[in-house]
């Protein structure tokens, strides 16, 4: 539970107007318990109620048979009872129980006033998250996806009984799905798209505009929204999937005295969340991809509903939209892939399609329809269900020559730079993401890593050097900590610390500052160097990052700028697809998309971890919930003082590299053809240990100078 402690953390984080607006908010919130027991006056309601949103005849003619038949997978599952949240697979989706969390077998409260739920408490409540997901309700989109592609009317009918369950279950402010506004939002958003989607369906109005309790909870749901917006230091994604949900809902479903009110507040509001969570460079402030993609998705949405309701859309907005749709393009690696930065709980704005469908080609697709495929974007994906459909509400926009006329590899504000060298005749694309962005975004950076100066690499779209993911947010500390740890990127730690200081599961009391020292991007060449100084501005950590695309080797070098020798541990997470042979400081990594030898620092002393648990170490999330173990190397010793400069080579294609003919060079070492879930050492005979500041690392006096001398 969230002690006392953590309160007075969070209030630190707060500025006077925040601390005020929270004041009046706590206020709001009592005076909104009187309203538990009393419905609003259907007098407050249209008297003739029709639905707004129907959608353009033949919208969906264009899709594509393999999209098709991935939607119908995927909806013959659900209808089937079968689905899966965040790596628990359920087979009671027929008729699901709406508070019960099948990963802990604990079920919610539903009799009390929504913000007396102790939400983060997973011994009242269970895995918050467990419960919430499957109400956002967007499974039930894809089965009126499938309606609509189909016309079969027992996927409509599944619609109708889930929807009327969970409205039975889960009265006006009671219980944990009433709590959460981005859960407000999308689930309007969803509920949008399942009457538009269902309009063929003889029950459609009897579902929504003819049935008292749908119109109800439409209105509280909107009224819920604009009463309690998240404001200061909590406006990132959530107030965007706020506003985009009442614009979604007001444009829609304009039966009440606000609406007109709602729309002009919506749309006004929401452009602002978009340019305040958007860097001029259109990547999402909190330098978290998955965040940057539920954004856009919500973006997207959004105006798809004001532009087929007449509602005029600030240029700003589609300007956020456009910025963020050609950032996701240049981010991306040879498969679709973003990086794997900062916070994931592989949230979705809006979901039409089957599993089989890839989000993020998707996604890009609808963006390129939209706003036009630039010549240096990835490849068009085949036309999806929410591609069809969104294009037909939002049509395509004119042309706008501002946008970038080649791929930038530097995204400079948000200090994110992508080195590549592309496909050709020596082999798959080789990718690294290189990190010196600020520490998340507002005063909690509630999505951050303590990730300064990491790296991520990839061969043929392959983690090689992988960034670990998130796999949690509530109930499990220490895997929380593991996941967004400096340990747990490939970066430095000093002295046995974070470089950013963490307050709770999502807030930093302490961030690390970073900045780019230089970078290129040349045909033969590409090259980045940055520093940080989350240890204090004694001990600046500097890393250069050097790529030869022709030879294809990337080159690491790490200094520790400080006027004595620290203890440091340097790690390296090879990705869940990767098989390690070492032999001394090197290892032969071999992978589905060929072999890379990596040359590790000698000067370290290297061991070698896969799926430790006490404390975590070795493991990938691959979404959230989901965590499996792999090899994590990680180097210990000191540097600083003198000891400066410590290298990490990778050579992606051996025949060019010290690896030729699968012999790593060097002198006789025994190799491992494992790594058990005990360290192990590479290093034939460990030197003298002592413990400083927690880390068990060589003695202080058996350090060797590089071979540089440096």
């Amino acid at each position: 539970m969230t002690g006392p402690g953590w309160y007075l953390r969070r209030l630190s984080k707060m500025g006077p107007r925040e601390v005020g607006d929270r004041l009046r908010t706590a206020v709001r919130q009592r005076a909104w318990r009187r309203r538990v027991d009393h419905a609003p006056d259907p007098g407050e309601w249209l008297g003739e109620r029709t639905f707004a949103g129907v959608l353009p005849r033949d919208a969906l003619a264009s899709v594509t048979p393999e999209a098709e038949a991935a939607l119908r997978r995927t909806a013959d599952r659900l209808m089937a009872g079968e689905a899966e949240f965040f790596g628990v697979r359920r087979s009671d989706m027929v008729l699901p129980d709406w508070s019960w969390d099948p990963k802990t077998g604990r079920r919610a409260p539903t009799d009390v006033y929504t913000a007396d739920v102790p939400y983060r408490d997973e011994d009242v409540v269970g895995d918050v998250k467990q419960l919430w997901e499957p109400s956002r309700h967007q499974y039930l989109t894809v089965l009126a996806a499938a309606y609509a592609m189909t016309g079969e009317d027992h996927y409509a009918e599944r619609v109708a009984d889930h929807l009327r369950s969970w409205w039975r279950a889960n009265p006006p402010l009671r219980g944990v799905h009433w709590l959460s506004g981005i859960e407000l939002g999308i689930r309007l958003l969803s509920w949008v798209w399942v009457r538009r989607l269902l309009d063929g369906w003889s029950g459609a109005a009897a579902l929504f505009e003819d049935d008292p309790v749908a119109v109800n909870q439409i209105l509280l749901h909107q009224r819920r929204l604009a009463a309690f917006p998240s404001r200061g230091s909590s406006a990132n994604n959530h107030a965007v999937a706020e506003w985009a949900g009442l614009l979604a809902a007001a444009c829609t479903f304009p039966w009440y005295p606000e609406s007109a009110r709602w729309r002009a507040e919506a749309v006004a509001e929401l452009d602002a969340v978009l340019r305040n969570n958007t860097f001029p460079s259109g990547v999402n402030r909190e330098l978290a991809s998955d965040y940057h993609g539920l954004v856009l998705e919500l973006g997207l949405a959004a105006t798809a509903e004001a532009s087929r309701a007449g509602v005029e859309v600030p240029e700003s907005t589609w300007d956020v939209l456009v910025r963020m749709s050609d950032a996701l393009a240049a981010m991306v690696d040879c498969r679709g892939r973003p990086p794997r930065q900062g916070d994931s709980d592989d949230g979705v704005g809006l979901v039409l399609d089957g599993d089989d469908v890839a989000r993020w080609p998707s996604l890009l697709g609808t963006a390129g329809e939209v706003f036009g495929r630039l010549p240096w974007w990835p490849e068009s994906a085949p036309r999806d269900v929410r591609t069809a459909a969104l294009t037909a509400l939002l049509g395509r926009r004119e042309p706008d020559d501002r946008r970038p006329a080649r791929r930038p590899y530097e995204l400079a504000d948000a200090g994110l730079t992508i080195l590549r060298a592309p496909e050709s005749a020596s082999g798959p694309e080789l990718w690294c993401r290189c990190d010196a962005g600020p520490h998340g975004f507002l005063s909690i950076a509630a999505h951050a890593h303590a990730d300064a100066l990491a790296i991520e690499v990839r061969h043929g779209g392959i983690d090689l050097l992988a960034d670990p993911g998130t796999y949690c947010y509530h109930g499990e500390p220490d895997w929380r900590r593991y996941f967004r740890s400096t340990l747990g990127h490939n970066t430095l730690e000093v002295e046995g610390r974070d470089q950013s200081a963490s307050g709770g599961p999502f807030l930093w009391t302490r961030h690390a500052s970073s900045r780019v020292l230089g970078s290129s991007d040349g045909a033969d060449r590409a090259h980045w160097c940055a520093e940080h100084t989350g240890y204090g501005r004694d001990a600046v950590h500097r890393r250069t990052v050097d790529l030869d695309v022709g030879s294809r080797v990337l080159t690491v070098s790490d200094v520790l700028v400080s006027d004595r020798e620290r203890p440091c541990r340097l790690a390296f997470h090879l990705g869940p697809e990767v098989r390690a042979r070492f032999e001394g400081t090197s290892a032969l990594l071999t992978h589905p998309a060929g072999e890379a030898v990596l040359q590790l620092p000698p000067e370290l002393d290297w061991a070698a971890h896969r799926g430790s648990v006490s404390p975590p170490l070795g493991w990938y999330s691959v979404g959230f919930g989901s965590r499996e173990p792999t090899v994590t190397l990680v180097g210990t010793g000191w540097l600083g003082g003198a000891r400066k400069t410590v290298r990490t080579t990778l050579h992606v294609d051996p025949e060019q590299g010290p690896g030729a003919g699968r012999s790593l060079g060097g002198p006789p070492r025994p190799h491992l053809a494992t790594v058990s879930t005990r360290p192990v050492r590479s290093l034939p005979t460990p030197e003298p240990r002592q413990t400083v500041h927690g880390i068990s690392v060589p003695s202080q006096t058996k350090c060797s100078p590089s071979r540089d001398g440096t």
